[in-house]
């Protein structure tokens, strides 16, 4: 579909959606601020998928609608900046601008990769390495703005296997995308979600708890995904023929030293990162914020004594575009669940589906969603307050719906326009890269595969950890 069609067919209905809840006699037990909300929300869905404006002036624009219409409150609007989800991937940024300046990424990438000795262990070391990256960078663009350089100095020592180089520019977005759910911070998605619930139902999912769902969820997907780009995209020689990186050959393409004694900035940030995280996980105990000692961990970073970063500079890495957006749709979702419209909208559901079958048709919708909203932010902003919404009516744990639908959102891998990693990797200058063939023939298999482990995790590992699959 051309844009042009694309833009004229989502104008159609988003006209004919609020032409229908305009009308009185249409939808009987619909108020007027439901009405409202969902015409706002139908124009600013379509507007998504439709248009080439940009997802953060469409969300600004739909919030501020349901304000001036009185559906929100200008506090509820302006409010949602300041909610402490917010800061904490502030300060998170800060962090990982500390992190990319002291070239620890490039000591990890030497430490780990080289030692590998075949083609598969290769394979399963670089994506052990990425998933630990969850943990220093927040969001998946971040992510792969830092591992780019391993990739290129790689691709750059295996160039005469042309092969191989085009493995792991797929593996690299691949792994960063899936590995995104191990932590809270690992996408806005999350974020969102988990605003979501505690506006809407009143559950609250800390650090602590996304870190021991989200985790096992994350390493099983991404080594999962990692066999399948091998196989998918070598062949049996390629596989066989056993390869040697060494730290020297990762030195000749790095400007930081990678072997060797570290620098006081190195250890220091090594440190700060090490105990950050350490608070983080360990906030049952102390019952300091994370969003707290995520600031505090900026502050020190940034510090003109300790830190590895101007505090000007680590500002400028902070996607303000994105937190302006979160903002926004944390607003509109406050809207759908006050003002009834997303229970209105679920409310014609069969209130006697079996619980799999639920999460399996939330599981389907939210693994197809990247096909026609690309920001994965946006798709958790139009899904998970419809899934919570559901899953209320449907006896079925919000918590354990509204993870599914954000674990199975991480998935988009379809087109090289589909996430930014993927459209990252696919166009390197002077490195030989993937296809959409290529694209296309792993999303035939892994898309499946995904959406399977998904919903294996919400029907019988996450209630094992204490998120049961039927409302408590």
């Amino acid at each position: 579909m051309s844009l042009n069609l694309r833009q004229a067919a989502a104008l159609c209905v988003a006209l004919s959606l609020c032409a229908l809840l305009i009308v009185p006699g249409n939808f009987p037990g619909l108020g007027g601020d439901a009405r409202l909300t969902l015409a706002v929300f139908a124009l600013a869905t379509c507007a998504w998928i439709g248009t080439p404006i940009d997802d953060t002036y469409i969300a600004l624009g739909a919030g501020l609608a349901l304000t001036v219409t009185g559906v929100i409150s200008s506090e509820t609007l302006f409010g949602t900046l300041g909610d402490s989800t917010v800061w904490l991937l502030i300060c998170a940024f800060v962090l990982a601008a500390a992190v990319a300046r002291t070239g620890l990424a490039g000591r990890a990438a030497a430490f780990l990769v080289g030692g590998a000795r075949s083609v598969r262990q290769l394979v399963h070391l670089t994506t052990a390495a990425l998933v630990v990256t969850a943990f220093a960078v927040p969001a998946t663009s971040g992510r792969a703005a830092l591992a780019l350089p391993v990739f290129l100095a790689l691709a750059k020592v295996l160039a005469d296997r042309k092969r191989l180089v085009v493995m792991l520019a797929l593996l690299f977005p691949t792994v960063i995308l899936l590995s995104a759910v191990a932590t809270l911070i690992g996408a806005g998605a999350h974020l969102i979600t988990v605003s979501v619930l505690w506006e809407t139902t009143g559950d609250r999912i800390d650090f602590t708890q996304w870190l021991l769902l989200g985790l096992p969820l994350a390493v099983a997907s991404s080594h999962l995904a990692a066999e399948t780009v091998l196989l998918t995209t070598t062949r049996r020689a390629d596989r066989r023929t056993p390869v040697r990186i060494t730290a020297d050959d990762i030195q000749r393409h790095s400007e930081q030293p990678v072997t060797g004694p570290w620098s006081p900035a190195e250890s220091r940030c090594a440190l700060l990162l090490a105990t950050v995280v350490a608070l983080w996980c360990s906030e049952p105990l102390h019952q300091v914020s994370p969003a707290v000692v995520a600031l505090i961990g900026a502050v020190v970073a940034a510090s003109p004594a300790l830190g590895t970063v101007g505090l000007k500079d680590a500002l400028k890495t902070v996607p303000w575009s994105l937190l302006l957006f979160m903002a926004a749709t944390m607003a509109m979702g406050v809207a759908l669940a006050d003002s009834g419209a997303a229970g209105w909208l679920v409310s014609g559901l069969p209130a006697d589906v079996a619980p799999w079958l639920f999460l399996a048709l939330v599981v389907a919708v939210s693994t197809a969603a990247h096909l026609v909203l690309q920001s994965r932010s946006a798709r958790s902003s139009v899904l998970v307050p419809l899934v919570v919404a559901a899953a209320v009516g449907a006896g079925v744990n919000p918590v354990a719906a509204a993870l599914a639908s954000t674990a199975a959102a991480g998935f988009c891998h379809t087109l090289p326009a589909s996430a930014k990693p993927v459209t990252l990797f696919a166009e390197i200058p002077g490195t030989p890269t993937y296809t959409p063939r290529d694209l296309l023939r792993l999303s035939a298999v892994l898309a499946p595969l995904t959406a399977a482990l998904v919903l294996l995790f919400a029907l019988t590992v996450w209630p094992l950890l204490g998120v049961p699959v039927l409302k408590p």
